[in-house]
């Protein structure tokens, strides 16, 4: 993947995915009946589709009882989408105690054979990575756990899945917390780390722009600096208010952020799908789908009418009130 610091971005084509999670029913501690009937893994296909602008998908697995991988593969190619992901659920109740990191030898052992089993759905939809979001692992209370323990476990669970199938590719999804006060993959930083630790080529990162915002990052950074060591696996988009993970529309809480990120994708001549990440608890996810698409090529084409040369420039000079001018007055319009 090109990266470049010395030169004005150039625009790249735009495509777009989104977890499949998006289009299915929504439960929270408050509304546990939850905020829609449920939609079985078929159904969140289809509706996927009716959104008409998206190329891919990451599907969570297991399936519910009676779906198959054959019809599930079926159903992606009625829809015009394909497989881009495939996550294994190992932050549900039965691993409430961490997965990779689970005290319980046996439910780690359960947790490495549920992520084998979506290796092999993974392998027969076609995914490009498997894709690891250990939620439940970590701590939530002060002198509850081994630190360096539960650090090993993390990365020695990942790298075995890792090593054994060299030929697919895997990412983890950080998240600084929620469900656990303290995940152990908490940041771009800490993830970077564990990689590095784990010593094995296939292992990238997802870079969600909702979980760095929630974890008082820069996002464009964050995004540089993971591109810039290999490691950008896939990138997803939403947005929230920097206190939890609301998972909102593109764009609707940190609009310059959001612009500031996607300039730092055209500087990693980002070529992959953009996939959503987001939760629409009280709007339709078709609606919601459109209308972060939509935001995204406004904010993209609100960078072609910056003048990227002169914004480099300042930028160059760390000329923060120039840089400000150059951007603001493409969106506001001129500052007297």
């Amino acid at each position: 993947m090109m990266f470049s610091t010395n030169s004005p971005p150039r625009a790249v084509s735009l495509s777009f995915g989104a977890g499949l999670w998006m289009f299915g029913q929504f439960v929270d501690r408050y509304a546990t009946d939850a905020y829609g009937p449920p939609v079985g893994t078929l159904q969140a296909i289809a509706r996927a589709g009716e959104v008409g602008l998206l190329s891919a998908v990451d599907i969570n697995y297991p399936f519910e009882p009676g779906v198959t991988p054959a019809q599930v593969k079926s159903a992606l190619q009625d829809a015009g989408l394909r497989a881009i992901a495939v996550t294994p659920a190992i932050y549900t109740r039965k691993f409430q105690r961490g997965s990779f990191t689970n005290p319980d030898s046996k439910l780690r052992g359960d947790a490495i054979d549920l992520c084998k089993r979506a290796i092999d759905v993974a392998q027969l939809l076609e995914a490009d990575y498997v894709k690891f979001w250990p939620g439940q692992d970590g701590y939530d209370y002060p002198f509850q756990a081994e630190y360096t323990q539960l650090w090993d476990l993390a990365v020695a669970g990942v790298r075995s899945l890792a090593a054994s199938h060299p030929q697919m590719g895997f990412a983890i999804e950080y998240k600084s917390k929620e469900p656990r006060t303290h995940i152990t993959f908490s940041s771009a930083a800490r993830t970077l780390l564990a990689i590095q630790d784990m010593g094995v080529d296939n292992v990238g990162i997802v870079m969600d722009l909702g979980h760095s915002l929630f974890a008082q990052e820069t996002p464009a950074e964050e995004l540089q600096l993971i591109a810039r060591r290999g490691k950008l696996r896939s990138v997803e988009v939403n947005d929230n208010w920097r206190q939890w993970d609301d998972d909102l529309t593109v764009g609707a809480v940190h609009l310059i952020e959001t612009l500031e990120f996607m300039l730092a994708l055209r500087s990693i001549g980002w070529q992959r799908p953009i996939l959503l990440d987001q939760f629409p608890f009280r709007e339709d996810p078709v609606v919601a789908a459109r209308h972060s698409i939509g935001m995204l090529k406004l904010l993209d084409a609100a960078l072609d009418r910056i003048d990227l040369a002169q914004l480099h420039e300042v930028r160059t000079n760390q000329d923060a009130l120039a840089a400000q001018r150059l951007v603001y007055q493409t969106i506001l319009g001129d500052l007297r």
